[in-house]
């Protein structure tokens, strides 16, 4: 993408350049697909023991461990476990979830800010994740085989940023004028908050931390602190590593493209209409061919290619 094409654009379509929400869908997609395609060879290789044999030498290694002593030895897996899935549900309804939340939240806030919410309520679920199962003792006791992957603290990050920005934005508006967005988030993160007890307790905790997050980025922003700001710079500067239209650093751009231009901007060139040359021969007739100027011999150069004399 070129350096000065306009970065922040509303209504996106699926197609269109820099669309971050296709983007982020897209790196999702082709990680489960790249994954899925390792566990079919596993399972070929190996059979029905093709699977575990997987999962240990594969996915246990994009996964995040809650275990700090495992994380230290590969701590890699802080970025690669949000953008793993293993289940084709599991991918379906965060991909959906977040088409859905992060339509209206570009729509809202631009088109630069959802990639790093989505990033820092994904880290912030990684750290709740990895607190919950080292410090809570009814968790503890599964530390050293409990491990996290997936979107879900991303996207949720995603849902509540949206919601704070306009909490009475309405879906489906065909049901009753419509459903105000914060009902709908706010119906999650109780379905989260309630089913802590019952089913993966530390994926929960890790829900409701990308959620706090996405609140807490909205507050920050209206404040007039953007979080975004750092991230967008370093994938600007990335892009345009080996890119020729960036300006040199430290010029302005109307300092090196106008004013130490080595061109210039533009030539003056006068019309050439039958009147005009008519006037420049009567004047060639009274005082002279040598009593023209440079633009009056320009136009009669000019009359003669275009045969106008």
């Amino acid at each position: 993408m070129s350096y000065y094409r306009q970065q922040n654009r509303s209504r996106l379509t699926v197609g269109q350049d820099g669309n971050s929400l296709v983007m982020l869908i897209a790196i999702n997609l082709v990680a489960f697909v790249l994954l899925a395609f390792i566990k079919v060879i596993y399972y070929f290789t190996y059979g029905k023991e093709g699977v575990p044999i997987y999962h240990d030498q594969v996915l246990d290694w994009v996964a995040l461990p809650a275990d700090f002593s495992t994380f230290i030895t590969r701590p890699w897996t802080l970025i690669t476990h949000f953008i793993v899935h293993d289940s084709v549900w599991h991918i379906i309804a965060n991909m959906l979830w977040m088409w859905c939340f992060g339509y209206i939240f570009q729509d809202l806030a631009g088109n630069r800010k959802l990639i790093p919410v989505f990033i820092y309520g994904a880290l912030a679920g990684a750290v709740a994740f990895m607190l919950s199962y080292n410090l809570l003792p009814p968790l503890r006791e599964h530390l050293s085989e409990a491990s996290a992957i997936g979107a879900s603290a991303g996207v949720m990050a995603i849902a509540i940023a949206a919601t704070a920005l306009a909490p009475n934005y309405r879906i489906f508006p065909m049901i009753n004028g419509g459903i105000p967005l914060w009902v709908l988030t706010m119906l999650f993160a109780i379905i989260d908050l309630a089913t802590i007890p019952y089913n993966n307790p530390g994926g929960h905790i890790a829900h409701l931390a990308g959620a706090g997050t996405g609140f807490l980025l909205i507050v920050v922003l209206r404040k007039g602190y953007d979080w975004s700001l750092w991230m967008n710079n370093v994938y600007d500067w990335a892009n345009n590593l080996a890119n020729p239209d960036k300006p040199k650093k430290g010029k302005e751009l109307k300092t090196q493209l106008f004013y130490k231009s080595n061109v210039q901007p533009f030539k003056k060139r006068s019309n050439v209409t039958q009147q005009r040359i008519d006037d420049i021969l009567d004047k060639i007739n009274q005082k002279g061919y040598q009593s023209l100027s440079e633009e009056e011999k320009e136009i009669l150069k000019r009359a003669s290619q275009e045969d106008l004399m």
